[in-house]
């Protein structure tokens, strides 16, 4: 009797020792958000950028070879440029879609009116209720400050990368230590080597459709006459890396804000129509047909994903969840007593079934 009663104190206090511990961790990942979104994408970046500093080292021009440390200042130096051009442009664009928003203030009220009227009064009084309940200056001021906060989070992940690349001739000695062997070591390196190729495939693969998508959506918006092409098409490209309800937001987006600067019905549908259509030829024929079998992720494990990242982190938290989920889904497959984890958050329950390329 007095073991079974000391086997059930010894689960309560791990299941209550476990229940303090996801609870210090989430305040820890909300407390501390702006770093560690900062240096998640710093991970990323340095992991799609050494197999390319590697390839560039292993080059001869004549019978010269480029170091390997003036590779890694120049991919650096690309990796600064970009981040500080894409924080400006990102900028730039916000500060057009707020300047604009503004302007057509008046013109979205009588569009929801006009929209609201024609589904009858009860439904026209619900929707009048809701928009003058909505806070659109606080949205406002969110967007902007967002938006202005990307130029010190570019500085803090060109930070993050740099120290990354300069320690980076350590990271074999340090593994080596902290894995207790070779074997262990050769474990670990195994686990990261599957965990990039599979989120490095999917956000190269995911960069270049989304591109594909928003160059579709800003020709869409030039040939129709409107304006908030670059905006939306931008808009369009971040949506797009969020699976499933990505798509389906930005078709609504492009679809309201065609309505509230025309006004005109047959534009509004045209334009719903192109914008439907470019979404899903490529976001079920060709997203597919280039991603394969990379993720492995079930659909309900993405959107679980999807709510509590970003629940934690906002967009960024959205946006970083498919690779998160990936890390999480190979590193619980490796250890045994966590591998029921990764087993629901795999699509056919086999979350490593193949062998990776060995590159």
């Amino acid at each position: 009797m007095d073991s079974g009663d000391s086997a059930l104190r010894q689960r309560l206090q791990t299941g209550f020792l476990g229940i303090i511990a996801f609870a210090l961790i989430l305040f820890l990942l909300v407390q501390a958000s702006f770093i560690l979104i900062a240096l998640v994408i710093a991970i990323i970046i340095f992991s799609l950028t050494s197999d390319a500093i590697a390839a560039v080292g292993r080059l001869h021009i004549g019978r010269l070879r480029v170091p390997n440390w003036l590779a890694t200042l120049a991919a650096l130096a690309m990796i600064a440029l970009g981040l500080l051009w894409l924080s400006a442009a990102i900028v730039a664009q916000v500060n057009e879609l707020l300047s604009t928003a503004i302007s057509y203030a008046t013109e979205a009220e009588g569009a929801v009116a006009g929209i609201s009227s024609r589904l009858g009064p009860d439904f026209q009084e619900a929707i009048t209720t809701a928009v003058r309940g909505f806070n659109i200056t606080y949205w406002l001021r969110s967007i902007a400050g967002q938006a202005s906060s990307m130029v010190s989070m570019s500085m803090l992940i060109i930070l993050f990368v740099g120290f990354m690349f300069a320690e980076r001739a350590w990271f074999p000695v340090k593994v080596l230590h902290l894995a207790g062997g070779k074997a262990g070591a050769e474990r670990f390196r195994d686990t990261v080597r599957v965990i990039m190729h599979r989120v490095n495939r999917y956000l190269v693969v995911k960069a270049v459709v989304s591109a594909m998508t928003a160059m579709a959506v800003w020709w869409i918006f030039t040939i129709a006459g409107l304006e908030l092409a670059g905006p939306i098409a931008m808009i369009t490209f971040g949506l797009n890396f969020l699976p499933s309800i990505g798509s389906i937001i930005a078709t609504i987006l492009a679809v309201l804000v065609t309505w509230v600067q025309s006004g005109n019905d047959q534009l509004t549908i045209g334009v719903g129509i192109a914008c439907t259509t470019v979404q899903f030829i490529i976001g079920n024929v060709l997203d597919p047909y280039l991603l394969g079998r990379t993720l492995r992720l079930s659909p309900f494990g993405i959107i679980l994903s999807l709510a509590f990242w970003g629940a934690i982190w906002g967009f960024p938290g959205m946006f970083l969840a498919v690779p998160i989920s990936v890390a999480l889904m190979i590193v619980c497959s490796r250890i045994e007593w966590l591998r029921p984890v990764a087993i629901l958050l795999s699509r056919e329950g086999l979350p490593d079934s193949e062998t990776e390329p060995a590159g």
